[in-house]
């Protein structure tokens, strides 16, 4: 797979965990729909200050897009949508993945 299919997969996958059209991620991007569709199919490559347009829109870091590595930007986000929550629901999630560690095979001793 080429690089610019794996940087489209994942902007395709980021547009779709936040429920946006290609429009709409195009519009938040200020990029046209036609570039958009082109850059999640892997058919164009983005110059810097479009891969920072698209990281600003779907709330990820440029590190993501690129390289799919999480960094500090991205724990930042998380923690914004983590502090919606009130104390019952956030226990509730705490448990849900804890969970999902634990059916993914990571030791749940680990902190």
């Amino acid at each position: 797979m080429t690089l610019s299919k794996t940087i489209g997969d994942r902007i395709m996958l980021r547009r779709k965990q936040l429920g946006y059209t290609q429009e709409q991620a195009a519009e938040k991007s200020n990029l046209s729909h036609q570039f958009f569709s082109t850059v999640e199919t892997g058919r164009k490559n983005l110059r810097a200050e479009s891969i920072i347009k698209v990281a600003k829109a779907l709330e990820v870091s440029t590190d993501y897009l690129l390289m799919g590595v999480i960094n500090q930007v991205d724990i930042n986000n998380i923690s914004k949508s983590l502090s919606k929550l009130n104390g019952i629901e956030l226990h509730c999630l705490e448990e849900i993945i804890k969970n999902y560690f634990i059916a993914l095979g990571y030791d749940d001793t680990e902190k």
